[in-house]
């Protein structure tokens, strides 16, 4: 399993427009099989920071999630609008309350 959390600010008056990116890119990756990864993004209450966790069961589905046109289009939109660089978290899983796969 790999685990990963970005977190990144961006700047203010990109807040809603962000939020409309995310949902698309969610939309797209509905065409996966989403028993293989779990994709959840957060916004730090009262600020323009975002949190993305996303967990993949294997390599190979975070290459085809990580590669889909509509989230490169994401982050390239986001990049044009951050105050500094994401900050990229590998993770490990020490325990879950539900089994995912």
């Amino acid at each position: 399993m790999i685990a990963i959390k970005v977190t990144y600010t961006i700047k203010e008056d990109y807040v809603d427009a962000n939020k409309e990116n995310i949902q698309i890119f969610l939309d797209a990756f509905k065409e996966l099989d989403n028993h293989q990864f779990v994709y959840t993004i957060f916004q730090v209450n009262g600020s323009n920071t975002f949190i993305h966790m996303s967990q993949y069961k294997n390599e190979a589905i975070q290459k085809e999630l990580l590669n889909m046109p509509a989230f490169l289009e994401f982050q390239k939109q986001r990049d044009l609008h951050l105050l500094s660089e994401p900050t990229i978290e590998s993770l490990t899983q020490i325990g879950i309350s539900k089994n995912i796969w």
